[in-house]
Formats: structure tokens, C-alpha cells, sequence
């Protein structure tokens, strides 16, 4: 099939002299672009910049999903730290109080643990609306995953260490709360 400017011109909607006058100003334009570049489109570089956008968009995108999941994973493992160490408290009868944000909230445990939660032995952590009693050790690596999780964890002191209580033998009376 012949060019489009043959058929052009044999149709006679061009003449010789204007398609000589064409071939002439292509054969220049060739000639003053520097060897091995290429003619650079308008449209080619729009559409590369698009794809470049785009694939920034996508990387952001990428990175807040692997933020998500990677922060459901903490709370799965958060989880599953809680359920597996938790200790039970179906006899208790104490009434045991800390602070979780500005509230005062309220937990039954029997009287050894709320001398184990004091010397921060224990701790309360918030698995989703209650709460549990969990080891300190428990405790201290669901802070490392999210601190908030921990609620109530008291330092221990160095001398508390060991279980000798030099007051061991003293009796405290019943009526007496602090």
C-alpha cells in the first residue's frame, strides 16, 4: 500500500511541490538532532510521569496496608500473650483499684494477689473491654508490643526481691485498708 502522501497526491488534495517542501523540512529536522536521540514526545513524557505518580501512590498505599497488618499482628500477639498467662480470679473477694486513663475501675482478686499486684509481681493488663491479671514478666513483653495494653504494672524495689519481710511477724488487723 502506498503512504499516506501518495495517496494524497493522487487524490489531489496535495500537490508535488508542497509534499517536496515537506520531505525537505523532515530531512533538516533529522540532520540537527544530535546522533541517537530520539524525537521526544509531549504525550510519551506525560504518560511516564502518570506511571510514575502512580507507582508512588502505589508504594504509599502498600506501605500503610503493611502498617495495618502488621499492627493487627501485634494485637493478635497481644492477645494470645493475655489468654495463654492469664491467672484466675474466680475466687476473689478483695476489691482491687487502679487507674486505667482517667477512670478508676475495680477488679475482684483474692488478698495474695493484691499483695503481688503491690509489689509488681502482677500486673493488669485491658484485653478489649475487661481485664486480667497477668505475671509481671507477661507483662513487660506486651509492653514491648504496645504499651497501652498494660494498665497497671507497680516497678519492684531491690529490696523486695526476697521474701523475707522483716514485719512477717506481725499481725495486721482485719479492719485496717489502705
Amino acid at each position: 500500500m502506498a503512504s499516506l502522501q501518495e495517496q494524497l497526491l493522487k487524490a489531489g488534495l496535495a500537490d508535488e511541490k508542497k509534499a517536496r517542501t515537506i520531505r525537505s523540512e523532515k530531512r533538516k529536522q533529522r540532520k540537527q538532532q544530535p546522533k541517537g536521540a530520539a524525537q521526544v514526545n509531549e504525550t510519551e513524557e506525560r504518560a511516564l510521569k502518570v506511571r510514575q505518580e502512580k507507582a508512588e501512590h502505589d508504594r504509599q498505599l502498600n506501605l500503610e496496608r503493611k502498617k495495618e497488618a502488621d499492627k493487627k499482628a501485634i494485637q493478635a500477639q497481644i492477645r494470645q500473650l493475655i489468654e495463654t498467662n492469664r491467672l484466675s480470679r474466680s475466687r476473689g473477694e478483695t476489691s482491687y483499684q487502679f487507674v486505667d486513663g482517667t477512670k478508676i475501675k475495680k477488679i475482684l482478686v483474692d488478698d495474695k494477689m493484691v499483695d503481688q499486684l503491690s509489689r509488681g509481681r502482677l500486673a493488669i493488663v485491658a484485653l478489649g473491654d475487661s481485664y486480667e491479671v497477668v505475671p509481671d514478666q507477661v507483662a513487660r513483653k506486651i509492653m514491648e508490643r504496645d504499651e497501652a495494653a498494660v494498665i497497671s504494672l507497680h516497678e519492684r524495689k531491690q529490696d523486695d526481691a526476697s521474701d523475707d519481710d522483716p514485719y512477717a511477724g506481725y499481725e495486721i488487723p482485719d479492719d485496717l485498708m489502705w
